[in-house]
């Protein structure tokens, strides 16, 4: 696909300033649907976990390069990307040095996420939260990884037909609330686990809540949704 190949050849060249991956999306359409990927091919930018889109048709190789350094110097002025090549005319004068940006965290783990090698990529965050147990990054991506490790082989008819036929089996009900997320059906993930926590009592119900807990890390804690569910399950509690 040309661009496959315009972007292999922009990594080589800019040689680590970004980091390229690729997702297969007939094969792992749950990984596309959890980093909201609508149609292929698209190219996004990857940046602290959020993904912005880019294009979706080819571009010549020229207009990919200027785009990839515009991405590259944004992301750079917020210091949280690599430094871009200047594109500074020959003999002008040099543009200011920017700061130094802070590294990809978690490189290998993000790419076997991407890849769909998520033991690899499961064992790869488990290994990061081993050494620092606050890091934020490395709790989102073990949340994701495990999340579609969960549901990479379900039948969701099978699931939702089991779920309706035992409503207090928390396992039943949390097995839908990840298909609901995988699928971007954020609140009704969410409404199934708080009415279980509402329904239920002791281990059941701390299971449900626990579980709920590790969903608002995928979708994020600065998301509307997340921040009304929460307050939903404070009043299911008490």
């Amino acid at each position: 696909m040309q661009i496959n190949t315009t972007l292999e050849t922009l990594a080589a060249e800019f040689n680590g300033d970004f980091l390229l991956a690729r997702v297969d999306v007939s094969a792992q359409p749950q990984l596309a649907q959890l980093l909201g990927i609508p149609q292929a091919p698209l190219v996004v930018a990857a940046l602290r976990g959020q993904l912005a889109p880019l294009i979706q048709d080819p571009l010549p190789e020229a207009q990919m390069r200027e785009l990839v350094r515009q991405v590259i110097d944004a992301a750079a002025a917020n210091g949280i990307a690599g430094t871009a090549d200047s594109v500074s005319a020959p003999g002008a004068a040099e543009s200011p040095a920017l700061p130094e940006p802070e590294p990809v965290k978690h490189p290998a783990a993000e790419a076997a996420l991407l890849s769909g090698d998520l033991d690899a990529a499961v064992a790869g965050y488990e290994q990061a939260l081993a050494a620092a147990p606050g890091d934020e990054e490395a709790v989102l991506g073990l949340a994701r990884a495990q999340l579609l490790k969960r549901t990479q082989h379900v039948d969701g008819a099978q699931a939702r037909a089991a779920a309706a036929d035992r409503p207090s089996d928390v396992e039943a009900q949390r097995l839908v609330a990840d298909l609901d997320l995988i699928g971007g059906h954020v609140e009704d993930a969410f409404a199934r686990l708080i009415d279980l926590v509402r329904r239920s009592a002791g281990p059941e119900r701390d299971a449900a809540r626990k579980h709920l807990i590790e969903m608002f890390a995928v979708v994020g804690d600065d998301d509307q949704r997340v921040k009304k569910a929460r307050q939903l399950l404070a009043s299911a509690l008490y």
